[in-house]
């Protein structure tokens, strides 16, 4: 019986430690918007890339790309840890990212370990490669048929989010990007749609009770998963990549494709 009970402890332990945070699924997700009706926008958030991953960074890419999207968005975390040896460098990051192919764009708002590195130069870095940075600020897209908005605020965490002024001259539809979902309660219901990442999905969750631990004043409330409250929508993803260990139990990396109907 104890032998039993040691088997199945251990090999729960190599799930949760070698197997599930390598592991990527798409995750689809369809909202009924008729402002955003028919396009289709891939969502990732909190990389967090090794200095040894870059075959894994390609295949993020390979997998963004094979989805032919209109639009590209992140809520940010590229970097790995809180010192430059445990993470890819920026400048690789960039790089491979900048291989995504949409058809109106790849935008971004910043979280807390991007902040950590000079949020200035990963801004610049980014943008050399393509990818727009929206820090308390928007931008329109014109699409064939239509035009909306994206919107970014600044981390919670490491800067001052200011979704009014992330919002500022907007009168149409608009997505709103932001790293932690802590600013949802701040979010109007004029916003169409809020991403929000940080928490991913709380990296542990135990079957019937869900994750044990989320760094949010809401507790593990919006550690992943789609909310609808008071008018107002938000997505919270899981993730690409970990923090803090580098472990996941029942709470798989995702990238989210979203389909508007």
């Amino acid at each position: 019986m104890i032998n039993l009970v040691t088997l199945i402890i251990c090999l729960i332990f190599i799930v949760w430690l070698f197997f599930e945070p390598h592991r990527i699924v798409l995750k689809r997700l369809k909202i009924k918007d008729e402002a955003l009706k028919g396009l289709k926008f891939v969502f990732v958030s909190d990389f967090h890339i090794k200095f040894y991953e870059k075959n894994r960074l390609k295949k993020i890419v390979d997998m963004i790309n094979s989805e032919n999207p209109d639009l590209v968005l992140s809520t940010g975390d590229f970097f790995s840890g809180y010192r430059n040896i445990s993470t890819m460098s920026l400048d690789k990051i960039a790089y491979v990212l900048g291989k995504i192919k949409t058809k109106y764009g790849f935008y971004t708002s910043l979280g807390n370990h991007d902040y950590y590195r000079d949020n200035n130069k990963v801004t610049q870095t980014l943008s050399n490669y393509g990818i727009m940075t929206l820090s308390n600020n928007n931008i329109f897209v014109q699409t064939e048929d239509k035009g909306f908005f994206i919107a970014g605020v600044e981390d919670l965490k490491t800067g001052r989010p200011d979704v009014k002024k992330a919002l500022k001259g907007i009168n149409g539809a608009v997505i709103l990007l932001t790293h932690s979902p802590d600013v949802f309660e701040d979010v109007p219901d004029s916003v169409n749609l809020t991403l929000a990442g940080h928490l991913h999905g709380g990296q542990v969750r135990i079957p019937f009770i869900g994750a044990i631990f989320c760094p949010s004043k809401f507790g593990t409330k919006y550690a992943c998963g789609y909310f609808e409250e008071n008018n107002k929508k938000m997505y919270v993803t899981t993730g690409i990549g970990t923090s803090k260990l580098p472990i996941r139990f029942l709470c798989i990396p995702e990238i989210v494709v979203i389909d508007f109907e």
